[in-house]
């Protein structure tokens, strides 16, 4: 029996064929490899020593890889086989923000190498982990500034329609410029610190503001016109990514500026970006505060009427991750257990989690319920 072939009037009916598993195949499923990155990077930071917690974490980065890997087979697949089709999704008004997750589901990756990478491999990795870096920089610019140019061009979309989905495309450069913080102390010259370190700046400049003016639309629209569609239920988690991950960005920025400023004559002005990049997280993790606690109402108010579950459902772990990580780097930073409490709870909720949307999500890969396109259901309703 082909295990695509499903009951007549059970969802997703339409996978007669293993290839419908291509062809249906769409980028939100990167949304996954987010979660999972994510999870992985949170892990280490946990105040406390807890054996094997290390080897765990490394052990999900691996894996984050192979999903990686694999996601990039399958879309790249969609393009080569069903060229027509998959090219819709730059029409599309919701799907095509998915597109974000690409760049930002690489990030963690990169995040890890430095993390694990290093460790297991040395300083060899460096190389690699610097081209990954600038090519995700380069996919970064262009979801950021591409798809907001397909909205006002190519797509249909009302204000009554919104959703924080917005905001994937223009996080993206934001996470890639946290990640530069990261890497940039760890180059061998002060040429490429430098550079590493000013074009995360400019990232975090391309992104957060950008972010900030959409969520001000988006405090309209639900002011407006209510909660979206309980299928966008996980949605309302979204707004914590570009908040938390702009605090982050802006602390480990701000950490290696005054060696990386010094090295070129700007001692005071690294200096100066060290103290704003902790103030500014401080102020930020407060605004993130504010949308974690809505975050939790609005979903409360889903499991009420019940929710269903699809991809969309890895929308609550990148966002709560990111916030977790900064609440743990304030508390390092700042000495103060209450982050590092608080911080070491929001971890174990992301585990939590994690554990249960993947289950979900490998029990409906395997089904084949959550292989469906909405560009493709579009054209043809």
């Amino acid at each position: 029996m082909n295990p695509f072939h499903f009951i007549p009037n059970k969802p997703f009916s339409r996978l007669t064929h293993s290839r419908e598993v291509i062809r249906q195949f769409t980028p939100n499923w990167f949304a996954a490899t987010m979660g999972t990155g994510i999870l992985s990077a949170v892990l280490p930071q946990l105040p406390m020593h807890i054996p094997g917690l290390y080897q765990v974490a490394e052990a999900l980065w691996m894996l984050n890889i192979v999903l990686f890997l694999t996601f990039s087979f399958l879309y790249a697949a969609r393009w080569v086989m069903f060229f027509e089709q998959a090219r819709r999704i730059f029409g599309h008004s919701t799907v095509s923000m998915f597109l974000g997750t690409i760049p930002m589901g690489l990030a963690t990756i990169i995040n890890g190498l430095l993390t694990f990478g290093l460790a297991r491999w040395g300083e060899g990795v460096l190389p690699l982990v610097e081209m990954l870096w600038w090519l995700d920089v380069a996919m970064s610019m262009a979801c950021g500034v591409l798809i907001p140019f397909m909205m006002f061009t190519r797509q249909t979309h009302r204000i009554d329609q919104m959703t924080a989905v917005w905001l994937l495309p223009v996080v993206a450069a934001e996470v890639a410029a946290a990640s530069g913080g990261l890497l940039a102390p760890h180059m061998a010259d002060h040429y490429s610190q430098f550079s590493i370190l000013i074009t995360s700046f400019v990232l975090w400049g391309l992104s957060v503001p950008v972010a900030f003016s959409i969520l001000t639309i988006l405090l309209l629209r639900m002011a407006l016109h209510k909660l979206p569609h309980e299928s966008m239920a996980a949605s309302s988690w979204l707004a914590l990514g570009p908040i938390s991950t702009g605090a982050f960005g802006l602390m480990v920025l701000g950490a290696d500026s005054p060696t990386i400023f010094a090295a070129h004559g700007l001692r005071a002005v690294g200096e100066i970006a060290s103290g704003l990049g902790l103030i500014a997280g401080i102020v930020l993790w407060g605004v993130s505060m504010w949308w974690l606690l809505m975050a939790g109402l609005i979903t409360a108010r889903y499991l009420r009427d019940g929710i269903t579950f699809n991809l969309g459902w890895w929308g609550f772990t990148f966002p709560l991750g990111v916030f977790a990580l900064t609440t743990l780097k304030l508390g390092a930073a700042l000495d103060l257990a209450f982050f590092a409490v608080f911080g070491s709870l929001l971890v174990a909720g992301l585990a939590a989690l994690w554990l249960v949307i993947m289950k979900r999500t490998l029990a409906g890969a395997y089904k084949g319920e959550l292989f469906v396109s909405p560009c493709i259901a579009s054209a043809k309703g």
